[in-house]
C-alpha cells in the first residue's frame, strides 16, 4: 500500500475511526438503523450511482445532470420554506474554486451550505453515502444534480457493536454479523485511490469541494469536535486552492421557522506542497481549527419561541 494511500485511510473524514460510542440503546438503535439502510435496494442503487459518477470524476470527464443555478434554487425554495436563514459576512461566500469547510451539527448542513453558495463554482459534496442518499427526497435531488463523492464506511455505532461482540457480548452476535456482511468497512484501496483522483481533478477543472473535517455530528451547539481530520489539509496543501471557513449556527435542533445562521469566514491560503509533511498538515489543522471556532457562538442559546413540527423535520433531515 502506497504512503499517499495510507494517509488518505487515515485522513478521510470517516465516523468509523472516532472514539467509539459505548453500547448504549440508542447505539444498538442507530445501529440497526445504519443497516437497515444499508440493505435498502434504493439506497445501494444511489450508492453505486455515486460510485459510477466518481469514476468519471477521477477521469475528468464528468458533467453535471444539472447546472448549479437549477440544484441551488431547488434547495432554497425547499429550506427557505421551512427555515429563516440568515448569512453573515455575505461578500466571503466563495466564487472561486475552494475547498468550503464547515462545523456539522446536522444532516441539513451540506444542503443548507449548496441552498446558500454561488452557483459558480460548482460544489461537490464529500460525505457519507447512507446519509446523503437515506431518504427519497435526498435521492431525487442529488441523484438528479450529481456533485456527490460518496463514503461508504461504517459509523461509529456499528464498529463499537462489533468490538463489543468480539469482546464476548452474545446478545449483539447476530447484528454483529450482519452490519460485517452488508455494511463495507470503507478500506477498499480502488475506492480510495477514486476519491483521491476525482478531488484532485475537480479543483484543477475549477469546481469546489464541500468537506466537514470533524467526521461526525456534533453534540453541542458552538462547539467544535477535535481533533479535526487530517483530509482536508491534505487536499488542501496539495492543489493549493484556498480553503473557506463557515461556521452553521442553530441546525442542531430544528422546528418550523427557526433562524439558521451560516457565518462564512475569511479565505485561508496555504503554499501548495504536493507531499506534505505532518508539520506541513498540523499548521493547516490548527488555523482551520481557529478560524472555525472563532466562527461559532461561545454562548450559544436556544431560541425561547414555539417549536412547531421540531419531530417532523428532524426526522425529515436526519
Amino acid at each position: 500500500m502506497s504512503k499517499s494511500i495510507q494517509v488518505t485511510i487515515m485522513s478521510v473524514s470517516l465516523e468509523s475511526i472516532n472514539t467509539q460510542p459505548s453500547i448504549t440503546p440508542d447505539t444498538i438503535q442507530r445501529a440497526k438503523e445504519g443497516l437497515c439502510d444499508a440493505q435498502n435496494p434504493k439506497i445501494k442503487q444511489a450508492i453505486q450511482q455515486g460510485l459510477n459518477n466518481l469514476e468519471t470524476m477521477a477521469e475528468g470527464t464528468f458533467d453535471p445532470p444539472i447546472n448549479g443555478r437549477f440544484r441551488r434554487f431547488v434547495l432554497r425554495s425547499l429550506i427557505h420554506s421551512l427555515f429563516r436563514v440568515k448569512v453573515d459576512y455575505p461578500e466571503r461566500i466563495p466564487r472561486h474554486p475552494v475547498i468550503l469547510v464547515a462545523n456539522h451539527l446536522n444532516h441539513i448542513d451540506p444542503f443548507l451550505l449548496l441552498s446558500e453558495c454561488s452557483a459558480s463554482p460548482y460544489f461537490h459534496i464529500l460525505g457519507d453515502a447512507r446519509t446523503l442518499y437515506n431518504k427519497g427526497w435526498k435521492r431525487f435531488i442529488l441523484g438528479l444534480s450529481g456533485g456527490v463523492i460518496p463514503l461508504e464506511r461504517r459509523w461509529g455505532q456499528e464498529t463499537a457493536i462489533i468490538e463489543a461482540a468480539e469482546a464476548g457480548n452474545q446478545e449483539l452476535k447476530s447484528l454483529a454479523q450482519a452490519i460485517e456482511e452488508n455494511v463495507p468497512s470503507g478500506e477498499s484501496i480502488k475506492t480510495l485511490r477514486q476519491i483521491n483522483k476525482a478531488v484532485q481533478v475537480i479543483l484543477e477543472q475549477g469546481r469546489g469541494l464541500m468537506l466537514f473535517p470533524e467526521g461526525r455530528l456534533g453534540t453541542t451547539e458552538g462547539k467544535l469536535s477535535i481533533p479535526l481530520k487530517r483530509g482536508t489539509a491534505i487536499y488542501a496543501l496539495r492543489s493549493g486552492v484556498p480553503v473557506v471557513p463557515v461556521g452553521l449556527i442553530g441546525t442542531k435542533h430544528l422546528y418550523y421557522r427557526k433562524t439558521l445562521t451560516l457565518r462564512f469566514g475569511e479565505p485561508l491560503v496555504f503554499p501548495q506542497v504536493k507531499h506534505p509533511k505532518r508539520q506541513d498538515i498540523d499548521t493547516v489543522l490548527e488555523a482551520l481549527e481557529k478560524a472555525l471556532i472563532e466562527l461559532l457562538p461561545s454562548h450559544y442559546q436556544e431560541p425561547d419561541e414555539l417549536k412547531l413540527f421540531s419531530q417532523f423535520l428532524n426526522q425529515f433531515f436526519c
